[in-house]
């Protein structure tokens, strides 16, 4: 190897280790431990490493590594794992006896901050040998459909959470009807008829209303009325007696069953009494034997009412482990404002690759090992609002994908390039710089090729460009249908650009989709969230399967989505 292809090469691979800026000190004495008869020429040595990397400074970082794939593939790292964050310890958890619990309520799809919790209580738990209760919270049958239980079965078990136990708590009404009953004797709970109104008035100010007088007598009868069917929807309550001047205003005599004549889509018809969620989740959490629950901060001014539910009922209470909730910058989790982009004409689906659910970020090319590493390593048990910028996410994305995924050429805004006094040809590439494990691919070529238009609008006559793995081009004249220039001798060097090809004999039409954020504020929805971007693909990438992550070069990372139409998702890079 020549001195100056060898500074080069150690001049990019420092580089690419520092942000894109070679140190000439570490370039020197990796040339010299190469190399040691170098130092006899010490001077002149000095003199080329000061050249070369200044040269390298001046260049992108991915013209260096463009370069270093060429030169030296197998200088090039890529970091696959990110380091995980040890969570820190579990209060008041004893080993193999912590019980946690993922509590879905199945009313819409499972969306990025369902997997972010699920992946928390999931890990603590196998952390301390413990176990995990799948618990669908399914006690307002008209936000249920079965799709959505589905949808959070599939989520978790595509993340790698795995369950011990799995139960609906639907299935124990009639056991929430006699712990109710229990309360009503006790004289802890009553039958109200006020409207939703009044009951919102009375609460805000802390006053009492009449129907909390009733006897224990008086009660257990309406309550047997409520059960059989003789009062309907919104004409009675029962309500917890708690504390009406409460500064926790969710002690102020909460409902906990209201009459809801809707069907469940598992129990039918066979229920019009539900409790709501406090009062089920409460008796759940106590007979799954729940240690620690691990919940967003939202939830906290209830803790207080559930353990009280608890409490009079002589169950023990669980350790609250409680954390900001999971917010992504211009990507809302709630249903209202996903299904006003449905609404809108934006969307059409729910696994719309700009959506935060699971079957969205699926389809964006997000893996599940990321979401994973993302939430260990940026999560913090902290009640301090924060949101998170998806490219976090994205960073930790390419990493995982950076080793194993395959490279394909593409030609985005394509422009013809001919090249005279070059001969048609065969190329044989590997799929991978430095994984050669992923193979080699054919590619033919003749003397015309398609290029990025990108590309194309930032040549100049005279400039000598290198068309990837194959040979160095001088540009000799520029119109705006084609380019023309010649093939000349040479490599790949520091001050020729190299830009991927593709052949214009053979390729591939493709259209690549690109998610941006849903909304520019809290409430304006961004038009421009959807891009489209359409080009030529080298004919190799036929052999992609859906749901493939490749890298086009110098583009970024894609998701096949369509066999049928080559639909690809950028997933950025």
């Amino acid at each position: 190897m020549k001195t100056e292809e060898l500074v080069l090469k150690w001049a990019l691979k420092n580089a690419l280790e520092h942000g894109g800026k070679a140190l000439q000190n570490a370039v020197l004495s990796k040339i010299i431990g190469e190399d040691p008869s170098l130092k006899a020429r010490i001077k002149e040595v000095l003199a080329l490493v000061e050249e070369i990397v200044n040269q390298v400074n001046s260049m992108s970082i991915d013209e260096q590594k463009a370069l270093l794939e060429e030169i030296s593939p197998e200088l090039l790292v890529y970091e696959k794992k990110v380091e995980e964050k040890k969570l820190p310890p579990l209060p008041n958890a004893i080993k193999g006896r912590v019980v946690t619990r993922l509590p879905p309520e199945p009313s819409g799809y499972m969306h990025i901050g369902h997997a972010m919790s699920g992946i928390l209580n999931y890990v603590y738990a196998k952390m301390y040998d413990g176990k995990v209760w799948l618990r669908f919270e399914d006690t307002d049958p008209r936000k249920i459909k079965l799709e959505y239980y589905e949808s959070f079965r599939r989520g978790y078990r595509w993340l790698g959470i795995e369950w011990d136990y799995e139960k609906n708590n639907s299935e124990d009404i009639d056991l929430f009807y006699d712990y109710a009953e229990k309360i009503i004797e006790m004289g802890r709970a009553y039958v109200c008829f006020c409207d939703p109104e009044r009951i919102k008035s009375l609460r805000k100010i802390g006053v009492e209303c009449e129907h909390r007088s009733h006897s224990v007598d008086e009660n257990m009868k309406y309550w047997k009325m409520m059960l059989n069917g003789e009062f309907k929807e919104g004409e009675a309550i029962l309500r917890l007696v708690g504390n009406m001047k409460d500064k926790n205003t969710t002690m102020r005599d909460p409902a906990i069953f209201r009459i809801v004549e809707h069907e469940h889509p598992l129990t039918g018809k066979g229920y019009h009494v539900w409790p709501l969620y406090d009062f089920a989740a409460s008796i759940e959490d106590s007979i799954c034997g729940v240690t620690h629950i691990l919940r967003t901060s939202e939830f906290i001014l209830r803790d207080e009412l559930q353990n009280y539910i608890r409490n009079l009922l002589g169950m023990s209470n669980p350790t609250y482990v409680e954390y900001s909730r999971f917010e992504f910058k211009g990507t809302p989790v709630s249903k209202r404002k996903l299904r006003a982009i449905i609404e809108a004409g934006l969307a059409e689906r729910w696994d719309d690759p700009r959506f935060p659910t699971i079957e969205g970020l699926r389809r964006r090319g997000i893996l599940p090992e990321a979401i994973r590493e993302f939430t260990l390593t940026q999560t913090g048990f902290s009640y301090a609002r924060r949101e998170y910028d998806w490219s976090l996410l994205y960073s930790v994305n390419k990493k995982l994908l950076d080793p194993v995924a395959r490279r394909f050429f593409f030609a985005p805004y394509p422009v013809k390039l001919e090249v005279e006094g070059l001969e048609a040809g065969e190329l044989n590439i590997p799929y991978h710089p430095s994984n050669k494990s992923l193979g080699m691919r054919k590619i033919d070529y003749t003397d015309e090729f398609y290029i990025s238009g990108i590309d194309a609008g930032n040549m100049r006559i005279g400039q000598t460009i290198r068309l990837k793995y194959l040979v160095n081009v001088k540009i000799l004249q520029i119109s705006s249908d084609k380019i023309r220039g010649k093939h000349v001798s040479g490599g790949p060097a520091q001050n020729i650009p190299i830009i991927q090809w593709v052949p214009a004999h053979r390729f591939i039409g493709i259209k690549i989709l690109v998610p941006d954020v849903l909304y520019i504020d809290e409430e304006k929805i961004n038009q421009e969230s959807l891009k489209i971007i359409e080009g030529y693909s080298e004919e190799n990438v036929n052999e992609v399967k859906v749901d493939e992550i490749v890298q086009f070069e110098r583009f970024g990372f894609c998701r096949c989505d369509s066999a049928t139409e080559r639909v690809f998702i950028k997933t950025h890079d």
